[in-house]
């Protein structure tokens, strides 16, 4: 193997006056990360390019290479979903959410509180796929409070869908999906979008799950956000030399599209309403198969691409010390490992993140991301974090330029 790409979804951050104007990274005691820069290059990069708040789906596509027209989130969703798709069929990434009523529209929690149970979303979704349609369509949920729909066959993607809010950083209101042309099928595709709205939300916000997670005092999941629609299979590069861990769908079925051979798991179920619980069982278990996987394939590959997606979560959460400690828990499992493992293989190591998602906002930003390139160089004393990287030899790099720029090709 000659390299390893590990990406931390969301890992850039701005100063936080809870860990004494630093940013998570910065406070984080990370020595396995910290003896990879002294013996390495660091810098920052734009994923997208500047002053672009990008999402997930397009900072991944834009990082190996590809331009953003080639791709749209639903059809990578569905894919890593294990949804079979043709060309025609709409795809969309799904979330379950939770607004006050469909008249008022405004949006409660975007993630239903990020404690809708394994159990409870699937037998919402069983209720929503027996709605009746003209076309014939698939919800599937996937991980917490994630789905993903598909109507099949013959539709144009060439519509709005009901939720923008990474223009606002911030929840807000309800959208009908409208149609962007004058075509008869974008008005069709977008009239069936919102019939299954309005039926998904007049069945959720009535279901029992939903009636005694009220009692509860929990958040109702009594509607369905949607964006990313798209009917074309992505053209993306090949990447058929490297092997994937990735464990979310949108990363899944990036991975098989660009060729790459997938190690995955079965992420665990959110049984209980403790959600960073969950999310530490997903860590741990994402950490081990990445061990796992690098030591029993390194021979097989020629590069390996691992995404980490917990680092995110605490970012939209606002939960500074959680994502401080779960950087520490990926550099003293995964990169205690990587430090040893990779120099006597002659491995060289990048680490960056896909995007900035800033606990004060809430949100992803337009902030870089802090680049770590291992190359086992004579050592120099620097440690990797943001304020570090912007003095870092690499300089600043866009995102499609990265993997040609420290030759991981």
């Amino acid at each position: 193997m000659k390299g390893i790409l590990v990406i931390l979804d969301g890992l850039g951050d701005l100063p936080n006056k809870q860990l004494d104007n630093q940013t998570p990274l910065e406070a984080a005691h990370t020595p396995n990360l910290d003896f990879l820069a002294n013996r390495g290059e660091i810098g920052y990069m734009y994923p997208v390019k500047p002053g672009y708040i990008p999402q997930s789906d397009e900072a991944i596509v834009s990082i190996f290479g590809n331009e953003l027209i080639s791709s749209t989130r639903g059809q990578l969703e569905a894919k890593g979903a294990g949804i079979k798709l043709i060309r025609g069929d709409l795809a969309l990434r799904a979330n379950f959410a939770t607004i006050d009523s469909l008249e008022k529209g405004n949006i409660l929690d975007r993630r239903a509180g990020r404690t809708l149970t394994s159990k409870e979303a699937r037998i919402l979704a069983k209720a929503l796929n027996k709605i009746e349609l003209p076309r014939k369509f698939i919800f599937k949920p996937t991980v917490q409070h994630r789905g993903a729909l598909v109507f099949r066959g013959g539709f144009s993607d060439n519509i709005s869908t009901n939720f923008i809010y990474f223009l606002k950083g911030q929840d807000d209101k309800i959208k009908l999906s409208k149609p962007l042309d004058d075509d008869e099928n974008s008005q069709y595709s977008a009239n069936i979008l919102n019939e299954f709205l309005e039926k998904a939300y007049k069945i959720l916000d009535k279901h029992p799950v939903n009636e005694e997670r009220r009692k509860k005092g929990l958040m109702p999941a009594n509607y369905i956000l949607l964006r990313g629609a798209g009917i074309e299979i992505p053209k993306l590069k090949f990447y058929k030399n490297w092997l994937s861990v990735t464990y979310m769908p949108l990363e899944i079925g990036f991975s098989k599209i660009s060729g790459m051979k997938v190690f995955s798991f079965t992420y665990p179920k959110l049984k209980k309403l403790d959600v960073y619980d969950n999310l530490y069982k997903g860590l741990k278990k994402a950490c081990k198969v990445s061990i796992k996987t690098i030591k029993k394939n390194h021979k097989k590959f020629d590069y390996a691409y691992i995404h980490i997606k917990e680092t995110d979560i605490p970012g939209h959460d606002n939960k500074p010390f959680e994502k401080k400690a779960m950087i520490e828990y990926v550099d003293k499992t995964l990169f205690n490992f990587l430090k040893k493992f990779a120099p006597q293989k002659k491995i060289k190591i990048l680490v960056t993140g896909d995007h900035s998602t800033p606990c004060k906002l809430k949100s992803h930003s337009a902030d870089p991301v802090p680049v770590l390139f291992y190359n086992d160089s004579v050592p120099k004393e620097k440690k990797f974090n943001e304020k570090e990287a912007r003095k870092g030899i690499l300089r600043k790099i866009i995102g499609r330029d990265l993997l040609n720029k420290i030759e991981f090709v």
